[in-house]
C-alpha cells in the first residue's frame, strides 16, 4: 500500500526512557539476602509484561524471561510484579524499557550473571525479541567452563 507523504500515518520515533520515570520505577525493585552453599540459576518467567508503543499508543504485549546467578541479593518476586506493572500506561519502545528492566535488575542485585529476554507479540507481521546479557555465563556451571588453558 503506497501512502502519498500528506497521508502517511504520524509515528513519533524517539527515545522515550527519560519521560517514564525510570528512577522512581526502579525505586520499586526490593531485594533480599542471598545466601546459598551453590551456585544458582534463577529463571523468572511472565506471559504479563506489557507497555504502550509511544509511536502507536497501541499496546506492546510480550513475555518477558529474566535469568540471573545472585551474588548476595537476589529480587523480591512480588515488588517486581509492581515494577513491571508500572510500565503498563507507559509510552515507550520495545528496546529501550527492556534495557531500562535490565539495567534496574543489575543495579538492585548486582548479580554475577544476568540475561533478560523480551518477546513481544506479533504486531504488524513482525515478532520481536530483545535481548541483553552481562556477567559470567558460566557463574552457574563453573565445572562446565571451558578450558581456557589451550586457547590460542
Amino acid at each position: 500500500m503506497e501512502f502519498a507523504a500528506s497521508e502517511k500515518p504520524a509515528i513519533t520515533i524517539a527515545d522515550t526512557r527519560d519521560q517514564v520515570g525510570a528512577e522512581a520505577k526502579r525505586a520499586l525493585l526490593q531485594t533480599f539476602d542471598f545466601v546459598s552453599t551453590h551456585p544458582q540459576l534463577i529463571h523468572i518467567h511472565t506471559t504479563e509484561f506489557s507497555a504502550v508503543c509511544p509511536g502507536t499508543g497501541l499496546p506492546d504485549i510480550g513475555t518477558l524471561d529474566i535469568y540471573y546467578v545472585p551474588d548476595r541479593r537476589a529480587v523480591e518476586l512480588k515488588a517486581l510484579k509492581y515494577y513491571l506493572f508500572a510500565y503498563r500506561s507507559e509510552g515507550i519502545f520495545q528496546e529501550p524499557v527492556t534495557d531500562l528492566i535490565f539495567d534496574h535488575l543489575w543495579q538492585v542485585m548486582a548479580p554475577r550473571w544476568l540475561k533478560v529476554v523480551m518477546k513481544y507479540n506479533t504486531r504488524g507481521g513482525f515478532d520481536t525479541v530483545v535481548t541483553i546479557e552481562r556477567g559470567d555465563e558460566w557463574a552457574a556451571r563453573p565445572d562446565a567452563r571451558p578450558d581456557q588453558s589451550n586457547r590460542l
